[in-house]
């Protein structure tokens, strides 16, 4: 092997665009592991970063911080892997357990370094998780962001417990994976999209309750309505400023929203942050999540053996394909780039 096949975010007048390169091989570090890459999904924040949304220099970069695939050589020192291990990236390379530090931002896979979307990535041996056996490479690969940052919001932060109520927005990556960890654990759940076929897939997926928002503008009065008007023990806020306000009004007293997206914009909230206060409400800002979590959502994952809801798969030559089709907003679930046959 001489070289390895990559896209890079290429500069263009205001924004990125993906360029596909050929680099060489380097030669592995101490403590480092070269995998193979199986799969690579897609997040809203590889959308961010190409369309350049948040101002952030990622030109040169290797997209996307989601990737499984297998170990295909071991650096000296490597203790943790071997070659033909299954493994899977992790979104902060460096974060691998107790609490978040700054620092941690300059190890981000698909941002501040390189991330997964090309044939061969390198990888410290500390910044691997190993894939739950029963899930295809094509399957792990939705878990290091989005599936972490679900059970991050919904367990470790949230201290979900069966017979609570969960609200979901949207039926992109995050909230649908909320949705099966909630109903898995034996909560409630409500969940909004535009669409009634999404609804009625997210029904399939265990969902209680399901509210069209362009039906219902004011959703947060369906909310209370479908609660008997105590409102939801978590939501799962991934809009931003244009949903906020709502969610605050969703939640009961006592309750808890999980702050995780951005989908809306970057602004500050259009309403009061009065309902805070007055509601006595926990808000816990959550962006992805550590190893530690990260091996303790794949245990409940097998345990319950959970499936991720992968809307489409395209080819690593339709990756561009990939990045605007998430860009549309049609999908339900994950996005997915296939890269078995790039070795």
């Amino acid at each position: 092997m001489h070289d390895i096949d990559v896209f890079e975010y290429a500069p263009t007048a205001d924004k990125y665009r993906l360029e596909r390169k050929r680099r060489p091989v380097a030669r592995l570090g101490i403590h480092q592991v070269r995998v193979a890459v199986k799969a690579v999904s897609l997040n809203y924040r590889d959308h961010i970063a190409l369309h350049n949304l948040a101002r952030r220099q990622v030109g040169g970069r290797i997209p996307c911080s989601d990737g499984a695939g297998v170990v295909a050589e071991v650096g000296e020192g490597v203790t943790r892997w071997k070659v033909g291990d299954r493994v899977m990236g992790s979104f902060f390379a460096t974060w691998e357990a107790g609490p978040f530090q700054m620092s941690y931002h300059q190890h981000d896979l698909g941002g501040t370094v390189d991330g997964m979307l090309g044939s061969f990535v390198t990888l410290d041996e500390t910044a691997l998780v190993a894939t739950p056996g029963y899930l295809s490479d094509l399957e792990a690969s939705t878990l290091p962001c989005a599936a972490l940052t679900a059970y991050h919001a919904l367990f470790v932060r949230g201290g979900l417990s069966a017979g609570q109520t969960v609200l979901c927005l949207g039926t992109g990556g995050v909230s649908v994976f909320a949705l099966q960890f909630a109903a898995a654990a034996g909560a409630q759940v409500l969940i909004t999209s535009s669409s009634d076929e999404k609804l009625a897939r997210a029904v399939e997926l265990g969902a209680t309750h399901t509210i069209n928002y362009r039906s219902h503008a004011e959703w947060q009065k369906m909310v209370h309505e479908l609660t008997a008007h105590r409102g939801v023990n978590h939501v799962v806020e991934v809009g931003g400023p244009g949903t906020f306000d709502r969610s605050m009004q969703s939640v009961t007293a006592g309750g808890h929203i999980a702050l995780i997206g951005v989908l809306t914009g970057f602004g500050p909230p259009t309403g009061s942050l009065f309902p805070l206060v007055a509601r006595n409400i926990r808000l816990n800002g959550i962006y992805v999540g550590s190893q530690e979590m990260f091996k303790e959502m794949n245990q409940f994952l097998e345990s319950h053996q959970l499936h991720p809801v992968i809307d489409r798969v395209f080819s690593y030559d339709q990756s561009p394909q990939a990045f605007e089709w998430l860009a549309s907003g049609h999908h339900f679930g994950k996005v997915v780039i296939d890269l078995s046959g790039t070795h």
